[in-house]
């Protein structure tokens, strides 16, 4: 077998999984504005946000399809290699990610309708912007990842991603000892977004555990992805 350049078509398949991994990029970007304006609309109530992010998210969901279709094309059409193989299928994954990832985001986004409730207990409410705030981060630090293709970043990502959790049990006492009139509302919106936060954490450690077997090969990162 000749140790040769690679031929042409090889160098064209190439040059198509390049412009893939870019264009997921992309998309992870498109992501990541409504995740900040998640975070706007949480922190501000801002209704106007609201159509803004839905149009984002329609676009989202559009670029979904598309790469989904072109990954499928290349399998289709190419015999790629095991690596290549391990590329195009973590990509399809990693789609499905950032897919969900906006989703959460959009659902967060439409609790701005209800901010007057969520900033009702003051301390409740702070959980949630810190909450917001470890969301985003996680999801970047994967974005980081996945664009430098760094596999410490990416261990990072996953083995950080239970500090959610301590967030998250502390919402549910202060959700737990809620008293008034508006106890109930405002516990069950604060539950909605807490757990659509979550979520995103654990989403976004999904796409590094993605990278993670990407990059190594070892089925056992996949793990990370059951939650």
């Amino acid at each position: 077998m000749s140790d040769g350049p690679p031929g042409p078509l090889r160098l064209a398949f190439s040059a198509e999984l390049d412009q893939l991994r870019m264009q997921v990029e992309v998309m992870a970007i498109r992501v990541d504005e409504n995740l900040q304006r998640m975070s706007d609309a949480l922190a501000d109530g801002d209704t106007a946000i609201v159509a803004v992010a839905l149009a984002a998210d329609d676009e989202i969901d559009a670029m979904n399809v598309s790469l989904t279709e072109r990954c499928y094309d290349l399998l289709r059409r190419e015999a790629p290699m095991a690596s290549d193989l391990r590329f195009i299928v973590s990509v399809l994954r990693i789609l499905g990610e950032l897919e969900r990832i906006g989703d959460l985001a959009l659902r967060v986004v439409k609790l701005s309708n209800e901010h007057h409730l969520l900033a009702g207990s003051p301390a409740s409410f702070a959980i949630l912007k810190s909450m917001t705030d470890q969301a985003i981060e996680r999801y970047r630090q994967a974005l980081r990842a996945w664009a430098a293709m760094d596999l410490a970043l990416a261990n990072a990502v996953v083995t950080g991603v239970h500090d959610m959790d301590a967030f998250f049990e502390r919402l549910m006492v202060e959700l737990f000892h809620l008293e008034g009139p508006d106890a109930t509302r405002i516990a069950v919106s604060s539950f909605y977004a807490g757990r659509a936060l979550e979520r995103i954490n654990d989403h976004a450690a999904i796409i590094a555990a993605r990278l993670r077997y990407l990059l190594t090969g070892d089925p056992e990162h996949l793990n990370a992805e059951v939650r």
